[in-house]
């Protein structure tokens, strides 16, 4: 019997470099662009971009709403607290030595630029008539049950004389109840009483009660007054509905008006 040549016992492969192998050609394939291989990884990192990218979206989202949230808080807060009042009184341009401040008492203890008369709420109409005497003898706002009543006094805080403008607005109303209105200031005890004017002519005739406003916006204007330094003036402004108005009507009940008075100091360039 012939024996040949024993052969070399084959190497065993291992799970491991079954592994390593498949590893490999998963690498290689992922690197050849026409591959299922390489779309699928990619296809992985495009989704995980996109959802990565929503959820940049919703965080911003969620900021930008907080933000927006925040500020409109504030906003109206401030509107409540300012130009919603029935009534605002402040003050605006000053100029070297000659300051205006404004206060609720005639020490000026609080002084301030700004002040606010505050509001009367379910008012309903009355006449003048009706309204109590010596409406200006109380400091601040001392309003009644029908009619907002608010003193204050406006001082020459500068080292010398000046000269300043007044101006009242009308910021706000509703339901027509501005047609209506009467708004009485005293100043330093003399009084007088503005009306809108009446609706039949479009605001162009008075109301025979009252001196007609400037414009259907603008209650009054004063473009000089003289104050001299560290002199004050004590004003008093009454506002109310007025019952013999032809256009006290049911159609304006539960309606009101905003108004503003503002004081600016005369610049010399205006004399000029």
């Amino acid at each position: 019997m012939a024996f040949g040549k024993k052969k070399k016992t084959e190497e065993l492969v291992t799970p491991h470099d079954v592994a390593k192998l498949g590893h490999e050609h998963e690498i290689a394939a992922a690197k050849d662009h026409k591959s299922s291989v390489y779309d699928h990884f990619h296809a992985q990192d495009n989704a995980k971009e996109i959802a990565n990218a929503k959820k940049r979206k919703r965080r911003y989202a969620i900021i930008l709403g907080t933000l927006i949230g925040v500020l409109l808080i504030i906003y109206i807060i401030s509107m409540l607290t300012t130009q919603w009042g029935d009534l605002v009184v402040s003050v605006e341009n000053g100029a070297p030595g000659k300051t205006i401040l404004l206060s609720e008492s005639a020490d000026f203890k609080d002084g301030a630029v700004k002040l606010n008369g505050g509001n009367v709420k379910e008012v309903t109409n009355i006449t003048k008539a009706w309204l109590p005497k010596n409406l200006e003898d109380k400091d601040g706002s001392h309003n009644g049950k029908n009619y907002l009543a608010y003193t204050f006094y406006l001082k020459n805080t500068g080292d010398e004389d000046l000269e300043y403008e007044t101006n009242m607005m009308l910021t706000g109303q509703s339901k027509g109840a501005d047609e209506a209105t009467r708004i009485m200031i005293y100043k330093n005890g003399k009084e007088a009483v503005y009306a809108k004017g009446t609706k039949a002519s479009g605001g162009k005739e008075a109301e025979t009660d009252a001196t007609k406003w400037v414009t259907k916006d603008k209650i009054l204007t004063v473009p000089k007054t003289a104050l001299k330094a560290k002199s004050q003036d004590k004003y008093t402004v009454v506002i109310w509905i007025e019952g013999n108005d032809r256009e006290c009507v049911d159609a304006i009940r539960g309606g009101h008006i905003r108004s503003q008075m503002t004081f600016s100091v005369v610049s010399e360039d205006a004399d000029k």
